[in-house]
Formats: structure tokens, sequence, C-alpha cells
């Protein structure tokens, strides 16, 4: 039986005893009531007093009832989630969700229930909030012990709800709440970030930097872990390397995901912002099968050229340095 069952059941029982116990006071013989008119009246107005005291107690009871709404147990293969969900994959990989669900395997199942509504599939349930408790006993086999929301809720009556119990709970990524923010602007559940910041209870300076984490590009992306690692300054000085030259930023994340061991988000970033320069050996230029020169980038990313003497000579260096001057015109246009 659910608790709230259990509650109205104490409940009626209560009011049962207080019945029983008035028409035990009704039968059992009553002392002798004043003789003057004034004392009758000031019985009558304390029995009086003490009925209301009891009735309010009881009415008091009978509300913690309203809205209430039992409490079933699903199989966890008939929930799906939400669209609207906002837990990347990676975060049911965490040491936070690992002792979430050890705690659910000891308990024999979640104890704080779920939230659902019916889809519209015969049978099947959409989650509003509890996606993390639902995948611990979806892996462990489990029942989920769910709430069913009878009636109508609007999608934005379950993003509003999804969002105010996950950050309650456990802040989701600063990645997972800008896809999630994304998402509802794209369905036109609010008209702008500011109007879903003022919904949410947020402020519109964190939706912007959420938002702005949520539309990095894959590939940069990628060079994290974890989506979840990526933080809004880094996002930020991220957008401003990708404004200023976006080719090598992502030529910069390509090779770092080439990287047999991925280096840390903070140094990840320093890289893809270009702060981090890239020791590499001099490429060699062979002309005829005879060493002509190299290049190599020094300590600040500059290109270094060096040819032999036998190459370098005036009238060669002329031509290069007005070949350079074309290429170059020729690389701003």
């Amino acid at each position: 039986m659910s608790s709230i069952g259990k509650r109205l059941l104490a409940t009626t029982a209560d009011l049962a005893a207080s019945l029983e116990a008035r028409a035990t006071q009704s039968e059992t013989p009553k002392p002798p009531l004043p003789r003057t008119a004034p004392g009758q009246m000031l019985a009558a107005r304390s029995e009086m007093l003490a009925m209301q005291g009891e009735l309010q107690a009881l009415r008091e009871k009978l509300k913690s009832f309203d809205g209430s709404l039992p409490t079933v147990k699903l199989d966890p293969k008939l929930v799906d989630a939400t669209r609207w969900a906002n837990r990347h994959a990676s975060a049911f990989t965490t040491a936070a969700f690992a002792r979430l669900k050890s705690s659910i395997e000891l308990a024999g199942g979640n104890t704080q229930p779920i939230l659902v509504r019916r889809a519209p599939d015969a049978g099947r349930y959409e989650i509003v909030f509890g996606h993390r408790r639902h995948r611990a006993c979806l892996e462990l086999g489990l029942p989920v012990l769910a709430v069913v929301w009878e009636g109508e809720m609007p999608d934005l009556e379950l993003f509003l709800s999804m969002d105010r119990e996950n950050r309650e709970r456990e802040d989701p990524s600063a990645y997972e709440q800008g896809i999630t923010y994304l998402a509802a602007l794209e369905a036109g559940l609010f008209p702008s970030q500011r109007r879903l910041a003022e919904a949410i209870g947020v402020s519109h300076t964190w939706v912007r930097k959420a938002t702005l984490v949520a539309q990095l590009p894959s590939a940069i992306v990628d060079t994290f872990a974890t989506p979840l690692d990526i933080q809004p300054r880094h996002a930020e000085e991220i957008t401003q390397a990708l404004e200023l030259d976006r080719k090598a930023v992502l030529r910069r994340a390509e090779r770092i995901r080439q990287m047999s061991r991925r280096p840390g988000p903070g140094q990840i970033v320093a890289h893809l912002a270009g702060r981090v320069v890239e020791k590499s050996a001099p490429e060699k230029i062979h002309v005829g099968g005879r060493l002509a020169g190299a290049w190599k980038r020094d300590n600040r990313g500059r290109a270094v050229l060096t040819l032999e003497s036998h190459v370098a000579d005036e009238a060669f260096m002329a031509q290069l340095s007005e070949a350079l001057q074309k290429l170059l015109r020729k690389s701003e246009t």
C-alpha cells in the first residue's frame, strides 16, 4: 500500500475514533448541568468550542490529501525519457550516479517516486522528472516507483517541472542545461532567452552562457572527455578564437582528437585558443634529391624558413620575396 493510502486510512481511523468517542460520551451519564441560566450557557459554549476544535483538527488532517496522487510501480521498460530530457549519456557514468544506483539497489527500489505523464501510445509513460532514478531502476531490473499525472500536462508545464526538480536535486551541467534551453526555444515554448530565464527563475546571463556551451561545434565538443567538463568560461574563450580564425581552431581540435592521451579541460582550451605552441620537428625541403632548406614554428608560433646557402642567392631571394607578397595578398582577399 502506498504511503498516501496509509495516511488516508490513519485519518479515517482518527475520524471514526472521534465520532465513537463523541457517541460514547453521549451515552455516558454526564454531570448535572448548572441550575442557573448563565451557568448552562457557559457549559454549552464550552462543549461547542471543544467540538469545533476537534472538527478543525480533522479538517487540517484531510487538507494534506488535497491534490495528492497515488504512487504505482511501473515496468521501467514502459517509461520513456521526455524530449526535454537534459541528462547527457555521460551523466549516467559518474560517481554520483553510481552512488544513487547503489542506494536504490540496497533499498530494493527508488523510495522517492518519479513523476510521469501518460504517453500517446497506450500503456506507455513519459518522464516529467526523475530520469536518473528511472535509469538506475532500468539498469537494475527493478520496478520504478512513480506518480502518474492524471489529466493534461502541456509541454511548457512539463519543462518547468523538470527544470525545477533537477536543479533542486543536482544541477545538470552547463552543456546539459544549454541543450535543453535551446530545445525549448526552438520549440517555441519561450519567445526569448530572457523570458525563459524569468520563467525558470535564473539569470538571463546564465541562460546565455549555458546556450553558448551547447552551441559549440561538435568537433570542439568531441575534444573533451565528456561535454560535462565544458564550463561557460571555456566556451567564451573558444568562441572568441573561432570568430578570429575558425579554420585554425578546427585544425587544432583535430590534432587534439588524434592524441593518444587526452589533455585536461583547461589544457584543451589552451590548445584550441592557440595559447599553447605545439612543438614539431623542422620540415625539410629537398629539391632534386638535395637538401634545400627547412621550416618550423618558433616558441611564439611564427614560421621560420631556413634556406641552404647554395639556394639562397640574391636573385632567388628576390623572386621568393615577390612570390610571398603575391600569396599573402591573395590570402587576404
